[in-house]
């Protein structure tokens, strides 16, 4: 508790969170993997949280949010703030008499000129939304077709007693219910029988109008998680490109384990028969668990992202074949980047038309994503 309330004032004097985290875990020697997993559960826990918490210990200092995360939590603060050995101060008079319950935007934990976007984006939907934002995500794999069967997968996981169970959004979801820290050096996961992936980015490949022999082009494939579920799906090799290209230094070695033929592209040459673009965005439907991009996105920054999107789709058009699909996705659930960002698309190239349009929400249970899959038809 003490360490993540020292950790929390160096992210909000500026220090990235993963930054900060890795600081104090230098020093920390005396830490174990289970305290430090511990600490960074409370650092995220109070990210995820940060006006609620403040609004509830009195206070914006890392130690005032821990006593609010406490008292959200309903556990009593003196079981903790004991002062003993490594744990923090006893409270004073003071810090047992303030803070207040939070309300509005506080209490959804939204900054307040987002709040009013959520609504109009989500209408009935955005409390729900941003009550889920609130909370820790499930942790999902995707079964590599290429590889086994999702009953298969499932008993390989559970004989290292990963426990897991399907998941309805996507065919090869699985959610992990026990032993999530061990999925990484389990066997099903370094001989490619699972990768990590939400189930709503599996439910957007899912959806995705693939067939044997096509062409197809992750144009902004970051780590390739996409990439790798499409060229499961085809059986057949994908082409991977990315602006950033040490966003993709991990990928050679992703599709060797997942036994996936992915060709890294720098310049995409057309026609393809499908090109997805997952663009840049807020991230606003997977803040559950990057929850510091809630806080550093600022009006400005939206509007900077909205631009890009704009101009992504306009250089890949070109890239499309007659016949062929722009799938246009984002994990964010704000209308400027999703819906808006696919009329104006629409209003300015003539011989396109939209033939699908999905938002997932995190009530779904995976993250949000937004997709659009539009179809040339000239």
């Amino acid at each position: 508790m003490q360490a993540a309330a020292e950790i929390l004032d160096r992210i909000a004097a500026g220090t990235p969170a993963e930054q900060a985290l890795l600081g104090w875990s230098r020093g920390a020697r005396f830490a174990g993997s289970k305290d430090r997993a511990a600490v960074r559960d409370h650092v995220f826990d109070v990210l995820r949280r940060w006006r609620s918490t403040a609004a509830l210990g009195g206070g914006e200092t890392g130690r005032a949010r821990m006593l609010g995360l406490l008292r959200q939590q309903e556990i009593d603060p003196d079981t903790l703030f004991t002062g003993a050995r490594h744990a923090p101060e006893e409270l004073d008079a003071d810090e047992r008499s303030a803070g207040e319950a939070p309300d509005g935007a506080v209490a959804l934990d939204l900054p307040d000129w987002l709040s009013p976007l959520f609504e109009s984006s989500l209408g009935s939907e955005a409390a729900v939304a941003a009550e889920a934002l609130r909370h820790r995500a499930p942790v999902f794999l995707r079964v590599n077709i290429l590889r086994t069967s999702r009953d298969a997968a499932q008993a390989a996981l559970g004989e290292e007693d990963i426990v897991t169970r399907p998941y309805p959004l996507a065919d090869t979801a699985l959610e992990v219910l026990e032993g999530a820290r061990r999925v990484a050096r389990s066997r099903a996961f370094s001989e490619g029988l699972v990768e990590l992936q939400d189930a709503a980015s599996q439910a957007v490949v899912e959806a995705l109008p693939l067939g044997p022999g096509m062409r197809v082009l992750d144009y902004c494939a970051g780590g390739g998680g996409k990439a790798l579920a499409m060229a499961a799906r085809l059986a057949g090799p994908v082409d991977a490109h990315d602006a950033n290209t040490a966003r993709m230094s991990d990928l050679p070695a992703r599709a060797a384990r997942a036994g996936a033929k992915i060709r890294r592209e720098d310049k995409p040459r057309g026609p393809y028969d499908l090109v997805l673009c997952d663009v840049p965005c807020t991230g606003s439907g997977s803040w559950r668990r990057a929850p510091e991009g809630k806080w550093r996105l600022t009006p400005e920054g939206l509007d900077r992202l909205r631009a890009t999107q704009a101009e992504i789709l306009r250089e890949v058009a070109p890239l499309v074949s007659p016949g062929g699909t722009l799938a246009y996705a984002t994990c964010s659930v704000l209308a400027p980047e999703n819906g808006e960002q696919v009329d104006a698309f629409l209003s300015e190239h003539v011989g396109w038309s939209e033939t699908l349009r999905r938002q997932f929400l995190p009530r779904d249970g995976g993250d949000g994503f937004f997709l659009s899959c539009l179809t040339r038809t000239d």
